[in-house]
């Protein structure tokens, strides 16, 4: 589905921001992209839209992400921001989600149909006619959500679509992207919705790829994470303290036999 071989991106000041990156994601695949601030994830992310230049070659579902393609790209590729509020700009929550559909040339009973049926996909049918300004963080972030899988891309990318929710909209907003059917690349720091929500890990650090591979096997690497300036995942660092715990206990009970 997205194919990079060797991809490099500068400012026109400074360090290299993505340096030779190789990696390719396969159609359905769910993909966490983690690493410290300033790692690159962000970056990688517009890259893939074509909205920074790059070097080397990239493709999206076979298309060269180029200036002649960038259109077709974008229909393949749909982008949760991190904030919603410069995603919806509609007044209402369904006007937000027929206007890309309308943009791109369907009609409105077209649109309309689309949108009714991902907000009942999503148990978002509540929503239709909420005002954008009117509404929390989480159901925001949600709508959001709805607004590009109305367009049905091949393929999803979230930046950080976990961040400053609370817990029960975090869960609504993390079992909601488990289900979705698309090939999924997800930038956060919230290594607990990435171990909920991805198969596979990409490690991003100093521009590059560093580690690649199951998303159980990297986030319980406390060596690994740790070089590149990131903790375990808060419920495995519960499990350590737990186990840490029964063990002290289990000696101090030994201890009190032997007394």
């Amino acid at each position: 589905m997205i194919e990079m071989e060797h991809v490099s991106f500068a400012y026109e000041t400074g360090e290299p921001v993505l340096n030779d990156i190789t990696v390719s994601v396969g159609d359905g695949e769910s993909v966490g992209l983690i690493g410290a601030n300033g790692a690159g994830k962000s970056t990688l992310m517009k890259v893939m839209l074509g909205l920074l230049p790059h070097e080397g070659r990239l493709t999206v579902d076979g298309l060269e992400v180029e200036k002649n393609n960038l259109a077709a790209v974008r229909r393949s590729l749909g982008f949760v921001l991190q904030n919603s509020d410069n995603q919806m700009f509609m007044p209402t929550v369904y006007e937000d989600m027929i206007f890309a559909p309308l943009n791109y040339g369907l009609s409105r009973e077209e649109a309309e149909r689309k949108a009714d049926a991902v907000l009942e996909r999503l148990g978002l049918t509540k929503l239709k006619n909420r005002y954008n300004h009117k509404i929390s963080g989480g159901e925001k972030r949600m709508a959001a959500i709805a607004t590009i899988l109305v367009m049905e891309p091949k393929a999803v990318l979230m930046d950080e679509p976990t961040s400053a929710l609370d817990p029960y909209n975090r869960r609504v907003v993390i079992n909601a992207v488990r289900e979705l059917r698309q090939t999924k690349l997800i930038a956060s720091h919230d290594l607990d919705m990435i171990r909920d929500a991805c198969d596979r890990v990409l490690l991003l650090s100093g521009g590059r790829i560093v580690a690649d591979g199951p998303a159980d096997t990297i986030l319980r690497d406390r060596a690994l994470l740790e070089a590149h300036r990131l903790e375990l995942p808060l419920s495995l660092q519960n499990r350590t303290s737990n186990s840490a715990l029964g063990q002290q206990s289990g000696k101090h009970r030994t201890a009190s036999k032997r007394i």
